[in-house]
């Protein structure tokens, strides 16, 4: 119910803005979260941001690199992510849960999260 977009190729040190939309009865009501998965690999979480867009939450490897915002008028969330790295390369997914207005305990494993897109690959080249 989720719809991801935005990714491609970008060469190392790149940015790419990742965009998610959600219908309004659940951008409303929800935490967004962003995830991804390298080939190979487990999903790992990214980070997250808040139902009223006031706090935000980083894995420590994009911290400082990456930026979650929100748009609730748009019902929209975006992860700008810049200085890219090859390491960076996966299928990155949006997802969100219900959550109270000033929820700030952010939930970082993909189970608790109830609502998910359908995946875009960003592809970061060296």
């Amino acid at each position: 119910q989720l719809q991801a977009s935005g990714g491609g190729l970008v060469q190392a040190g790149g940015s790419l803005r990742l965009t998610c939309g959600a219908p309004g009865r659940i951008f409303s009501r929800a935490v967004m979260g962003w995830f991804r998965q390298a080939p190979g690999k487990e999903r790992e979480y990214v980070g997250a941001i808040s139902r009223n867009g006031m706090a935000t939450d980083y894995a420590d490897s994009v911290k400082d690199r990456f930026t979650i915002s929100r748009d609730n008028a748009k019902n929209t969330a975006s992860l700008q992510m810049n200085s890219l790295q090859p390491e960076d390369t996966a299928v990155y997914y949006c997802a969100a849960y219900n959550s109270i207005l000033t929820d700030y305990n952010f939930r970082r494993k993909g189970s608790e999260y109830s609502y998910w897109g359908q995946g875009t690959l960003v592809t970061v080249s060296s």
